[in-house]
């Protein structure tokens, strides 16, 4: 600021005035209708002196035109203002960004009849501390946009909304993950390099996100090796090099579905600021609900789809039945024959069976949240006995512990079992009758041969890499009727209701398990069980 004279009692209005506007500390200049400098204090003549780029007296710029001082000023947002107020006449107030100084100014362009007075101030502090908030609201208005966008499919958005979170966090690699037991699997991703693809797997435990997914906390690590040094020891840093982490778990109908992490090769400078936290845990409780509703959507088409099929089923398996209970019953009463009540005996247990499997299968799609730790050998043993399995055998080759609910896995087990017993025992009879006859051949004694006759099917339960299998040595189930095996109200087996494997697929389904079938080793079926979660090691007692 230049130096100031104190007023005399010689000094004119005008000189008052100049002195009076030498004191302010902000720019402060007057133009004439021709746009020439008529007054300047010493903090414009500065400001001026700037702009120009070298150093510059009052006395220099008083007199000449704007465009003089400031060559480039036509077009710049401050010459926009200064016209506005001359052609309207009315005072001009706006915030405007000033590059050759890298500076935010107020202005203030107050017209006149005979030109244009001029007040800056410099606001650019004002401006840097509030960049940050206007920022925030830029990067949450855009994820609004991608949220609420209706046009975009769920990846698609879920993408957009991983590219946003690079940028703000400032990582190359951000995933939305998909935990199925001990399985880690990118469903969504965003690399600078390929090296990951959706639906690629690798071990939970060797992730970070194993500890995000166990706590079902964010986890926020802006060095790994300093912030967690056991997790150092992953594959997931020394493997992948992974030195950084945010990560939010995704919860889904109570339980944890995956999580949402953004993670680089190298640590950060600066710890992850709360806002960046709080970004990441925004999302990750928009995927929960999303997710969530997808979920309930689909549970809701598979309700509806069963209610018509279950109309289907009850509408024309239980009308055979009720005719033939309506023919059989009317002669029962003519004749009094036993034969006649008894085939509508038959009739009555064949609903019942038919309706019971029907409420069988509209449990087994109920989503199941209630697991308990069940030790698998026993509950195979127990469904065993629940089973008219007189001539069949069974043998457990499994030690594993497993997460599930124990009235549908023991429903599982009884189904495969009735399936296998169902289709296996006819097999097993024409095995036994050819054998019985090449054993008889050339050979006396008919009745000696008999007791060897056997329709016996066996089963065997046993472990995979990742969930169990049920096998029997049965006929087996051709490739082509694989899938359709599962249908309801399909069946092969004379008499069956075409319910029992559609029950196995729901109970699996309810789980979250995957269910195939395969051949078995002894030519039968095998049906296997996986993505199922563990314990290691198995709770003793």
């Amino acid at each position: 600021m230049g130096d100031h004279r104190s007023p005399s009692e010689s000094d004119s209005p005008e000189d008052l005035l100049r002195t009076a506007l030498d004191t302010f500390d902000d720019p402060f200049f007057v133009v004439d209708d021709d746009w020439r400098f008529i007054y300047v204090n010493d903090p414009a003549r500065s400001f001026l002196a700037q702009s120009r780029g070298r150093e510059l007296t009052v006395g220099e710029i008083e007199g000449l035109h704007l465009r003089e001082v400031i060559p480039e000023a036509v077009g710049i947002p401050f010459y926009e203002r200064y016209h506005e107020a001359m052609e309207t006449g009315e005072a001009v107030t706006a915030e405007e960004y000033y590059e050759p100084l890298n500076s935010w100014f107020e202005v203030r362009a107050y017209p006149s009849e005979t030109g244009l007075s001029v007040y800056l101030r410099d606001v650019t502090e004002r401006h840097r501390r509030g960049e940050p908030i206007q920022e925030r609201e830029r990067v949450l208005r855009e994820m609004y946009e991608v949220t609420a966008d209706t046009e975009r499919s769920f990846t698609e958005q879920v993408d957009a909304l991983l590219e946003i979170g690079c940028d703000v966090l400032k990582t190359e690699f951000a995933t939305l993950s998909r935990i199925r037991g001990d399985d880690y699997e990118f469903e969504i991703v965003r690399t600078p390099d390929g090296s990951i693809q959706p639906g690629d797997e690798v071990p939970l435990s060797a992730t970070n996100c194993e500890r995000t997914a166990a706590t079902e906390r964010t986890l926020v690590l802006a060095d790994v090796v300093r912030d967690a040094p056991d997790l150092a020891e992953k594959a997931g840093y020394t493997e992948w090099g992974i030195a950084c982490y945010l990560g939010a778990p995704v919860i889904v109908d109570g339980e944890v579905y995956g999580t949402f992490c953004f993670y680089d090769r190298e640590p950060r400078a600066e710890e992850f600021s709360e806002w960046e936290v709080t970004l990441v845990d925004l999302v990750s409780q928009w995927l929960s609900y999303e997710l969530t509703h997808q979920r309930t959507q689909e549970q809701l088409k598979r309700k509806n789809a069963q209610l018509e099929e279950f109309a289907s089923l009850v509408s024309h398996d239980l009308r055979n039945p009720l005719n033939i209970l309506d023919g059989w019953l009317e002669l029962a009463q003519q004749s009094g024959e036993a034969d006649h009540f008894d085939r509508c005996y038959r009739a009555i247990d064949r609903m019942d069976v038919l309706i019971n499997e029907l409420l069988a299968l509209a449990r087994a799609g109920e989503r199941i949240t209630d697991l308990q730790t069940v030790e698998l050998a026993d509950l195979v043993e127990e469904s065993w006995q629940t089973v008219a399995t007189a001539n069949a055998t069974l043998t457990v080759d499994t030690e594993q512990t497993i997460r599930a609910d124990v009235n549908g896995l023991r429903q599982l087990f009884e189904n495969l079992f009735r399936n296998g017993m169902e289709h296996g025992t006819t097999a097993s009879r024409a095995r036994s009758d050819a054998a019985f006859h090449e054993s008889s051949n050339g050979r006396s004694g008919f009745g000696d041969q008999t007791e060897h006759r056997t329709d016996r099917v066996c089963f065997t339960v046993g472990d995979l890499d990742d969930g169990f299998y049920v096998e029997d040595d049965g006929p087996g189930i051709p490739p082509e009727e694989r899938e359709r095996v599962f249908e309801i109200g399909y069946s092969t087996a004379q008499g069956g209701t075409g319910f029992g494997l559609s029950i196995v697929r729901q109970i699996a389904d309810a789980h979250g398990w995957d269910v195939s079938v395969v051949d078995g080793r002894d030519g039968g079926a095998r049906f296997e069980f996986t993505r199922i979660e563990r314990i290691h090691p198995a709770p003793a007692g």
